[in-house]
């Protein structure tokens, strides 16, 4: 996956670990990976229930990449095909849309334990209408569609995570549009903050505010009441 940065739109990069590394240091590297992907494999068995043998593992292991992104780095932008499904690892990433007066209007959040993509482009293999980039220093586990459903017929817990994920996508779906359409801007601001209180603290003031549909200063006068 290629990530670009806002500063310099239209130079890619792609991070990688510096091959010059002392043999101490390529340990630590590969002892962090090792980490990331155990994270990963713990995961799949709290969220299903279901265990992974050894086999599952490499399996895994073989379709996750692991990649860090940097603070500001764009992984899709408007108009380019979204290729991958990621699971945020550590960071905090955001999907957004801009409309032709340069307004932003925030779609979704994702911190560590979130998956972020672009899923109409992704099941439709049309061009994004979104942005997805990194708000913070952020490492992230991407998975392509055709990578993903090639596991999912070989591994029990992939075929039961994505029954159990397109369930939690239909209830969240359905949430956002509810509070959407049937809050007013101090309820949405509630509820987000009972149910969502880290993204106070991750995200911009700006940002909470264009996901609640509201102007900051509306937020703000509500976060002092």
């Amino acid at each position: 996956m290629k990530v670009r940065s806002k500063d310099q739109k239209g130079v890619t990069k792609t991070p990688q670990f510096n091959e010059t590394e002392s043999l101490s240091s390529r340990r630590t590297v590969e002892e962090h990976r090792d980490d990331v992907y155990n994270s990963l494999y713990d995961y799949f068995r709290n969220y299903t229930k279901f265990q992974l043998s050894s086999l599952d593992q490499m399996l895994i292991r073989a379709a996750f990449k692991l990649e860090k992104v940097r603070r500001r780095q764009f992984l899709v932008q408007e108009g380019d095909l979204c290729k991958y499904i990621c699971y945020v690892k550590s960071g905090a990433l955001r999907i957004y849309s801009v409309n032709e007066r340069g307004q932003e209007a925030v779609v979704a959040f994702a911190l560590e334990g979130n998956w972020i993509s672009d899923w109409e482009s992704v099941v439709k293999q049309t061009p994004s209408r979104y942005y997805i980039d990194a708000v913070e220093d952020s490492e992230i586990m991407q998975i392509s569609p055709v990578e993903l459903h090639a596991l999912e017929a070989q591994v029990p817990a992939i075929s039961e995570f994505l029954r159990l994920e397109q369930r939690s996508v239909a209830v969240t779906t359905q949430k956002r549009i509810h509070t959407a359409i049937s809050m007013n801007a101090e309820e949405r601001y509630r509820d987000l903050l009972e149910h969502h209180p880290k993204y106070f603290q991750r995200f911009s003031q700006n940002m909470i505010a264009s996901y609640l549909g509201i102007t900051p200063e509306t937020l703000s006068r509500l976060r002092k009441r």
